[in-house]
C-alpha cells in the first residue's frame, strides 16, 4: 500500500497535541483508511517536502512567522502551501499564518497568503476571555452534533475575499455576535481548512482530526 505522511508544523505552539491525535486516529481508525499514514513533526525544508498535508498549530502567529523568516524556512513553506496537491490545515495561530490579510496587528506577521480571508486576531480577548463551546458539525462532519470546541485568543474570519473559493463551514453563535455569527472554520478549495479553535483540546474526541485525514489527507 501507498502511504501518506501528515506533518506538524513545529517550529512553536501546541503542535504536540495535534501530532498525539493525529496518530491516535490512525492506531483507533486506520484500518479503515485503506492506505498507511504517518505523522512527522516538521522543523526543516527537508523534512516539510515529505509530508503529503501539513497541520499548522495554535500557538503565537508573530513568533511562528518570524521563526519561519529568521531560520530560512520560510521561503519553503510559502511554496509548500501553495502547491495545491498539498493540503494544509491552520488552526488558531495557523489560521493567522495562512491568510491573506489581518485586520489588526498586521506589521506583526508575515502570512503565507494563502487563505483568501481577512482576520482579526484575538477576537474574543485576551488569555482570560478563553473557553470551550459545545458545537453542532454535523453539517461537514456527519453525525458530529456535540464537539467540544476550545477558543483560546482565537482570531475570527471578519470577511471571505473569494467567496467562489471559500466555504463557510461553521459560524459560532456567541452573546452580541452578528445576526448570522462569527465565521471560526472554513475550507478553501479542496485542499485548505482552517479553524479558530482548537479541536486538538479536546482529550479524547479525535472526530475533527479523523475528518481531517478522510476528507482531505486521503483525497
Amino acid at each position: 500500500m501507498s502511504g501518506k505522511v501528515i506533518g506538524v508544523l513545529a517550529l512553536q505552539g501546541a503542535f504536540i497535541e495535534h501530532v498525539n491525535h493525529l496518530e491516535r486516529c490512525v492506531d483507533l481508525n486506520g484500518g479503515s483508511y485503506g492506505q498507511a499514514v504517518s505523522v512527522i513533526t516538521v522543523r526543516t525544508k527537508e523534512e516539510l517536502w515529505k509530508c503529503d498535508g501539513l497541520v499548522i498549530p495554535g500557538g503565537e502567529s508573530t513568533a511562528m512567522s518570524l521563526i519561519a523568516q529568521r531560520t530560512g524556512f520560510y521561503p519553503d513553506l510559502y511554496e509548500f502551501v501553495h502547491n495545491k496537491d498539498k493540503k494544509i490545515w491552520g488552526t488558531c495561530a495557523g489560521l493567522i499564518f495562512i491568510s491573506d490579510v489581518l485586520a489588526n496587528e498586521n506589521t506583526l506577521v508575515k502570512t503565507l497568503e494563502l487563505l483568501h480571508v481577512k482576520v482579526k486576531r484575538n477576537a474574543f480577548g485576551r488569555q482570560a476571555q478563553s473557553f470551550t463551546q459545545e458545537c453542532d458539525f454535523s453539517g461537514f462532519i456527519p453525525g458530529c452534533t456535540d464537539f467540544p470546541a476550545t477558543f483560546i485568543r482565537a482570531p475570527v474570519i471578519e470577511e471571505i475575499l473569494d467567496s467562489e473559493d471559500v466555504k463557510v463551514l461553521y459560524r459560532l453563535e456567541r452573546e452580541g455576535s452578528p445576526q448570522n455569527g462569527l465565521v471560526v472554520a472554513v475550507k478553501q478549495g479542496d485542499n485548505v481548512l482552517a479553524t479558530s479553535f482548537h479541536p486538538e483540546l479536546a482529550e479524547t474526541d479525535l472526530r475533527f482530526h479523523d475528518w481531517f485525514i478522510r476528507e482531505f489527507i486521503l483525497k
